[in-house]
């Protein structure tokens, strides 16, 4: 039976006396605190009075528990504490645990209220004989008080004000403690004492120290166990066995005695438990993104996460939104949460693979992945060639996100994978695939508008004129929206984003998710068609991915659901999805792309069924991307160099000689014994070229090989750079497009023999 209001308030008075008539014993009164008890005038009653109209009912927060990340599988991807604790059941833990902690701390805990009196009355008695404190009177109860009002504390004053050594914040403690005895029963007091209370060495609560010194769970502690870890409680660092095993060991025996003396436990089995020695099996508990085996996935997970429990809060200043982000920091590291997520094992260990396989993870260059799942926005992996933490040759930057997500603001340029943007627009407004235009190697489009541009201070961007080039002189000719592609011909595109507008081109790429990596919307410049906006590559595979889908563009999402150690599901954003082009138009898309891998710059990097792609290189080698997808997956990987791709240029390097073989890797990894689904063909009419075969002059002098192309209709052009073919040097290596329309251009490549060290121009 709980005791009444009235016994509860007598019990207050009398203590109150009692601290007062101990002053001459040297025992530290309440003669601030409570003046009136000292004879200014204020009674007892009247203190009493104030005493328990103190507020304490919103004291009761959970104490900090650990937040566990799952995979799509369930296997756990990272563990986030400040406070590495695990909260149990009082079933859940051993009778030994209990009737050690019980013995030693607190031996009346079941005969008596908030307050021991006759253990209090004991303590001030030994301890103003002794001259000093040699006895604590605190109860189970109060010492529970005293942690869960530390736990409380948001802040370093906070938590100064709750270990201070004050009368106040004895009282204080005292009040919640009679709070915690009205509205608790004993055992689950003794429940949260064991679940909050620090056992040294980083361990918070008895399931976690009951791991980190032995390795097992708390229902399985042995007597020995148990009686060590009841020990430490009292001076967490003096105690701690992993720093001081004499006096652990001299404290656990002192447990054993006590409970011995108390009939816990036998005389024969104190005596046989005092023989034995620590015998420790270490555990060290690792939080955080650095211990996930996929840390820059995680990284994205726990920047989301916060974002999620900032929520749509608006800070005045960056010293309040730094106020509002370590409040979610803390919700996330003490919250407890079960937070599963869409990474796919067999996805991640694909990416893995791919990006360390093709670069050195110490140096300098980088090589990072997204992979997305059409048609749902999931990622399913991100993944870095760095290695992830502090170190030299690490990094703890999510290369491959945005700025949001744990990314650099300075992210990495698209290159021509931007070019698709411009591609769609044109076929959403219904221009014939068979539009060409004459592409030299250089030109000065003129002529731009500018757009619209809240960001900028005018209000409005771009506009004026452009001069293009193309990556070889070579490549210069008539050119239509399928070769433009395949070959990703510079020049053709700037004069395809003047027909269909530079604002309509930068708002197509806006309605797939295309922002700056800082979130700003991308800048409409005419070069932007180059990929020239900084972009991170989650954002990059996800507007792939709604082209796969069929237009159907979902923002990238990694958490699944989100739960609290009460069961209360944590309001995620809603997942977005819309069909932001005709299903027509993505399919006509998704035609001319699958040329890029069969007839153009990304030729020789299929994966063995339908897949479609564009090679990106970044404006002077500043950095290399490839970004493509079958019905199913897609994927964006990009490599430069990390110190700055700008200041330093991966020279030579082309979006199908790095970024392309690591997205062929990982596609065909993680793509192994799933079904092959093919593209839907567009069945409405997009003004196809008519195509004819290209005679095959493969193994001919190029004049020869030239003179035989024009005879056939088709005007020419030789790539810059020969490549390595079984072909005779110096003849044709190979003709693309293998089919063309009468008057387009098509490239000859000229063979450097099988062992020289050309390749194609890939863009």
């Amino acid at each position: 039976m709980l005791p009444s209001t009235d016994s509860r308030k007598s019990t207050v008075v009398t203590l109150l006396k009692l601290l007062a008539a101990s002053a001459a014993a040297g025992v530290l009164v309440a003669l601030v605190a409570l003046p009136g008890i000292g004879g200014t005038g204020i009674t007892a009653r009247e203190a009493a009075d104030g005493f328990m109209g103190m507020d304490v009912a919103e004291i009761t927060r959970a104490p900090a528990e650990k937040t566990v990340v799952y995979d799509a599988k369930g296997k756990v991807l990272a563990t986030f504490f400040d406070e590495y604790r695990e909260n149990v059941l009082l079933d859940q833990v051993s009778d030994r645990v209990k009737n050690a902690i019980v013995a030693i701390e607190d031996a009346r805990f079941y005969e008596h209220g908030a307050l021991d009196l006759k253990g209090t009355i004991r303590a001030l008695t030994r301890n103003a004989t002794n001259g000093g404190t040699v006895e604590g009177g605190s109860t189970l109860t109060q010492q529970l008080a005293k942690n869960m009002l530390v736990n409380n504390s948001d802040t370093e004053e906070g938590y100064q004000a709750a270990t201070e050594a004050t009368v106040n914040r004895k009282l204080r403690e005292l009040r919640l403690a009679l709070h915690l005895e009205q509205t608790m029963s004993k055992d689950d007091i003794l429940r949260d004492y064991l679940n909050i209370a620090y056992f040294g060495a980083g361990a918070y609560g008895i399931q976690a120290a009951a791991k980190r010194y032995y390795n097992t769970t708390a229902s399985k502690l042995t007597l020995v166990q148990a009686a060590t870890l009841a020990g430490i409680t009292k001076n967490p660092f003096a105690l701690d066995p992993t720093l001081h095993p004499k006096q652990a060991l001299e404290r656990r025996n002192t447990v054993l005695a006590r409970m011995k003396q108390l009939n816990y436990i036998t005389e024969e089995e104190a005596a046989e438990a005092a023989k034995q020695p620590l015998k420790l099996k270490e555990f060290q508990p690792k939080g955080g993104c650095e211990a996930s085996p996929s840390p820059y996935f995680c990284t994205y997970v726990y920047h989301e996460m916060i974002n999620i429990f900032m929520g749509d809060a608006k800070p005045k200043d960056d010293k309040e939104k730094q106020a509002l982000r370590e409040a979610a920091r803390k919700q996330l590291l003490r919250g407890g949460y079960q937070i599963h997520t869409t990474l796919d094992p067999k996805v991640q260990k694909a990416a893995d693979e791919a990006v360390k396989y093709a670069t050195e993870p110490t140096g300098w260059k980088v090589n990072v992945e997204a992979v997305v799942q059409p048609g749902t926005g999931k990622v399913l992996a991100i993944s870095n060639s760095k290695r992830y933490g502090p170190g030299k040759g690490e990094t703890t930057i999510n290369l491959a996100a945005d700025e949001a997500h744990g990314g650099s603001v300075f992210g990495v340029d698209a290159g021509s994978t931007f070019k698709v943007f411009t591609l769609i627009e044109a076929l959403d407004q219904g221009l014939p695939i068979r539009t060409s235009f004459s592409s030299p190697a250089r030109t000065t489009v003129n002529g731009f508008p500018d757009c619209p541009y809240p960001a900028a201070e005018n209000g409005r961007l771009g506009g004026g004129s452009w001069t293009v080039g193309n990556a070889s002189d070579s490549e210069s000719g008539s050119f239509n929206m399928k070769t433009g592609t395949w070959h990703s011909v510079n020049t053709f595109y700037a004069m395809l984003e003047k027909k269909v507008g530079v604002c309509e081109a930068t708002e197509m790429a806006t309605k797939f998710g295309m922002v700056r990596t800082n979130g700003q919307p991308i800048e409409p410049v005419p070069s932007q068609v180059l990929g020239v906006n900084p972009i991170d590559m989650v954002h990059l595979a996800a507007a792939y991915a709604g082209i796969a889908a069929r237009g159907k563009y979902c923002a990238p999402n990694v958490i699944t659901s989100a739960v609290g150690p009460d069961g209360k599901k944590v309001a995620l954003p809603e997942a977005k999805c819309d069909q932001v082009i005709d299903q027509q138009v993505a399919d006509a898309t998704t035609m001319i792309l699958q040329g890029v891998l069969t007839q153009g710059t990304g030729r020789g990097l299929g994966i063995g069924r339908p897949a479609a792609a564009k090679t990106g290189t970044c404006e002077n080698y500043s950095c290399a991307v490839f970004a493509g997808y079958t019905p199913n997956l897609a994927a964006a990987t990009a490599y430069w160099d990390f110190r700055g791709g700008h200041a330093h240029p991966v020279t030579g390097i082309y979006g199908a000689t790095i970024p392309g073989p690591v997205w062929q890797r990982t596609m065909t990894a993680a793509l192994s014994g799933v079904e092959v689904v093919s593209f839907k063909a567009p069945v409405r009419d997009f003004g196809d070229v008519k195509e004819i075969p290209v005679p095959d002059v493969k193994g001919k002098p190029v004049e020869e090989a030239q003179a035989i192309l024009r005879e056939a209709g088709f005007n020419v052009r030789v790539a810059g750079r020969p490549i390595r073919s079984d072909a005779k040097r110096g003849t044709v290596a190979r003709v693309t497009p293998g089919r063309a329309e009468p008057g387009t251009t098509v490239t000859i490549y000229v063979s450097a023999g099988k062992r020289g060290g050309g390749g194609p121009n890939h863009d």
